[in-house]
């Protein structure tokens, strides 16, 4: 019998793609439709975007008003960014109008923010379906309980009433429990497109390199991550006075931070070392990642991190801090290596490590690559997130 699963998720594709949309994305489309279907509710903020469209395996539906959008959600004008706020509640009424239709056998919600007091409003009239919960946060929890202090008792509500909790990271599983949730909890982390990212497709490595205007004898650091304060992108520019000319940074994302990282990187005479590419598809992603020679992320938290696994696929040694979620995969020296928080002088000599023992460097492209093929492949989590939903549904507490 086909099961219907609602999901809430503030944003989705095609504008709008982070780690939890991609994970939505790839793990709703290898769960055959015959078993499971899935619809969504979204914020439409773009005007471009339709109210109702199919994306994939997923019905998405769209609410609250649009405008002019960025391809990033991180810098919206302060009427669309309200939208935000309005997100539960509409995003609860329009749920409760297709449950009429459809009868749902769960609710999903994408993180414990505004999607989960949307999952938490409708489970509050729709007690007997199933809720479960799935934690991708990537911000300091102190900073998460900061941001919801005025409202923090309906916002512990939305673990304890969650019949059965996901994260992504056992670093988020620990949050859930000092949330007070008694519910089952699982840890099933985000995965990578193994085949997408492995493979160069398109423009080859030299004539990638060509476009970008990279030099054969130059080095190649790469960052992709939206660029807010918690990915620490400036750090990774100031660690370039510690290194050679030669050595330059490829920075993919967009936020925020932009203008001041560009002011920073000018601020050091480092301008022509440092690129701004801005907002590029993830499926083109690879082609970047395989032009790079390493790849860097020094976060001061992270839930997980879609980024570096992805560079792992992708044959690039994984510079990063062992904050949060990363230490469930990057050990030091073998799969990775660590800097130090808030150091740019540790991200430099990482780098220069790498470069004066190419045989280290092998070993973690290897190692890391093995363990990704191994544990971090889609079709690997999709199974756990079908057993998942199975659990949720049959064990409703």
């Amino acid at each position: 019998m086909t099961k219907r699963i609602l999901i809430f998720s503030l944003v989705y594709y095609p504008r709008f793609i982070g780690g939890a949309e991609v994970a939505v994305k790839e793990i709703t489309q290898r769960i055959a439709e015959a078993d499971t279907t899935f619809d969504l509710i979204a914020l439409r903020l773009d005007h471009t975007l339709a109210t109702y469209e199919r994306v994939g395996n997923v019905n998405v539906y769209r609410v609250g008003y649009a405008g002019k959008q960025r391809d990033s959600s991180d810098s919206l004008p302060v009427w669309l960014h309200f939208n935000k706020y309005l997100y539960p509640f509409l995003a609860c009424v329009k749920a409760c109008s297709l449950y009429r239709k459809r009868k749902y056998d769960a609710v999903w919600a994408i993180m414990a923010n505004y999607s989960g007091f949307a999952a938490l409003f409708f489970k509050c009239i729709h007690r007997r379906v199933p809720f479960l919960l799935t934690l991708q946060e990537g911000d300091p929890v102190t900073y998460i309980k900061h941001r919801v202090r005025f409202v923090y008792p309906l916002f512990r509500l939305i673990f304890t009433c969650a019949d059965y909790i996901q994260t992504i990271s056992y670093y988020l599983a620990d949050f859930a429990r000092s949330m007070g949730v008694q519910a089952p909890i699982a840890v099933v982390p985000n995965g990578v497109n193994v085949t997408l990212f492995s493979d160069l497709q398109g423009v080859g490595r030299a004539e990638q390199r060509r476009k970008l205007g990279i030099q054969d004898n130059e080095k190649v650091i790469i960052t992709t991550s939206r660029l807010v304060i918690k990915n620490a992108v400036g750090d990774i520019i100031a660690s370039l006075r510690y290194l050679p000319e030669r050595v330059k940074l490829l920075i993919i994302g967009t936020g925020y931070l932009e203008q001041s990282l560009r002011k920073q990187a000018a601020s050091y005479q480092l301008q022509h070392r440092v690129s701004f590419l801005g907002f590029i598809p993830h499926d083109a992603l690879p082609e970047y990642l395989h032009a790079a020679d390493i790849f860097c992320r020094p976060s001061l938290s992270e839930g997980f991190g879609n980024s570096f696994i992805e560079a792992m696929a992708a044959g690039l040694p994984v510079i990063t801090t062992p904050v949060g979620g990363i230490v469930d995969f990057l050990r030091d020296k073998e799969t990775g290596l660590f800097c130090k928080v808030g150091d740019p002088k540790s991200i430099a000599d990482a780098v220069l490590l790498l470069e004066e023992q190419p045989a280290l460097r092998e070993a973690i492209i290897s190692s890391a690559r093995r363990m990704v093929e191994q544990k971090y492949d889609w079709d690997i989590v999709a199974k756990q997130m079908r057993a998942v939903f199975e659990k949720s549904i049959t064990n409703k507490r």
